[in-house]
């Protein structure tokens, strides 16, 4: 039967975010409630705020909670699951994309909290091809971010190819470059932390770098090839002007991952990258299977991202503080009465 809920929503373009009773009804086909127990804030979904698309918007991509009921044709989800929706919000399944299992690059992908409303919020309804298990034992708040900044940096890590004991290096060390950190050290490789001024050196190791620069005192990627290159380059921070400097600091066939980025392009010295076979690409949040992957991986091996929590109906001041760069570093919102 449908359900009263909670929901942070901005209600009219360039609005502020307020607190809304909304009615969700009954799962339709292929599609499954959830009662939300934790949900991320992203930058992303500030731009889904502050953006030109239909009113109202209930941001939120980095959702965790319990399934509460099953629309018609859901086979592989039950009442009381412990599930995460994360950025990818549902495919056609169709497609070429979607046929090879790659579908967050479906051309007809939903978006959570854009297509569908999002997790800030007590409930909400999702397609159940966008819901990924979370392992038993494993607090909801430090699965909710998984679903987005987690699996983005998690997949950086694991696809590149790498050989054990060889070196990363992680470019920011924010709410989503502490989680590559992280990811790398814990699959066993030397880790190179860069960041802006000399105070995050302590945080860097603490994380798990076995190394810091600081990027005000030295040009990233001449730093990084006196220390022998890096065989993988995480970009985390949302810029690409460090990247043509960087991309001096890769190894021979090293890679370099933009996961940040705004408006800007780069420069590339197309000599050097083809002499040394070298790659630049970008790396997306993935699909439900790829989270449970990012969340299992997490589990066993210790890696969780470092959260603030706060309530939901204060939503606001999340944000706020989330684009002021004071978060730290990932903020996730609990309902009121969530477990």
């Amino acid at each position: 039967m449908p359900v009263a809920s909670t929901a942070m929503q901005v209600t009219a373009r360039g609005g502020p975010l307020t607190r809304q009773t909304v009615r969700v009804d009954d799962p339709p086909t292929g599609w499954v409630r959830v009662e939300v127990r934790a949900c991320g804030v992203c930058l992303a979904d500030v731009s889904t705020m502050r953006g030109t698309g239909g009113h109202p918007i209930t941001p939120g991509h980095e959702i965790a909670g319990v399934v509460t009921a099953v629309g018609g044709g859901v086979l592989d989800r039950q009442i009381g699951d412990r599930v995460a929706v994360g950025w990818f919000g549902g495919s056609c399944g169709r497609c070429d994309t979607c046929r090879r299992g790659d579908v967050a690059h479906c051309a007809h992908r939903r978006l959570t909290g854009v297509d569908h409303a999002g997790g800030w919020a007590e409930t909400v309804t999702v397609p159940a091809d966008s819901v990924a298990a979370v392992p038993d034992g494993m607090d909801l708040a430090h699965a909710a971010p998984m679903g987005c900044a987690g699996v983005t940096t998690f997949l950086a890590v694991r696809d590149a190819g790498l050989r054990p004991g060889s070196t990363v290096a992680v470019l920011g060390i924010g709410g989503v470059g502490h989680l590559a950190v992280r990811f790398a050290a814990a699959m066993g490789h030397r880790v190179i932390a860069l960041a802006r001024g000399p105070e995050r050196a302590d945080l860097a190791r603490e994380l798990g770098a076995d190394d810091y620069l600081d990027v005000n005192e030295n040009e990233a990627g001449a730093a990084l090839r006196d220390r022998g290159g890096a065989d993988l380059i995480v970009a985390s921070a949302p810029t690409t002007g460090p990247v043509t400097e960087l991309l001096r600091g890769l190894a021979v066939r090293g890679r370099l991952t933009m996961l940040g980025v705004d408006g800007g392009t780069v420069d590339v010295a197309a000599a050097r990258l083809v002499a040394n076979s070298q790659i630049l690409t970008g790396n997306l949040p993935g699909g439900p299977r790829d989270i449970e992957d990012a969340l299992t991986f997490a589990h066993r091996n210790g890696v969780t991202p470092m959260i603030e929590r706060m309530p939901l109906d204060r939503a606001e001041q999340a944000v706020e503080r989330i684009t002021a760069g004071r978060a730290r570093f990932r903020i996730v919102l609990e309902p009121a009465g969530a477990p």
